[in-house]
């Protein structure tokens, strides 16, 4: 029982860590264009090279 206390707070920080991760994804504009990353793979461009 007592490793709850413990545990408890360690989930909670890291809960935090990553809502803070997303918030900063969300303001720095990590998803503005959802659909031109899976257009881009569609597109066959030319100047590819193969060596």
């Amino acid at each position: 029982m007592t490793i709850l206390v413990y545990l408890i707070p360690v989930a909670l920080f890291l809960g935090a860590i990553g809502l803070g991760g997303f918030l900063w994804a969300l303001r720095s504009g990590q998803y503005e264009d959802l659909d031109g990353a899976a257009e881009r793979i569609l597109i066959d461009r030319e100047d590819k090279r193969f060596d």
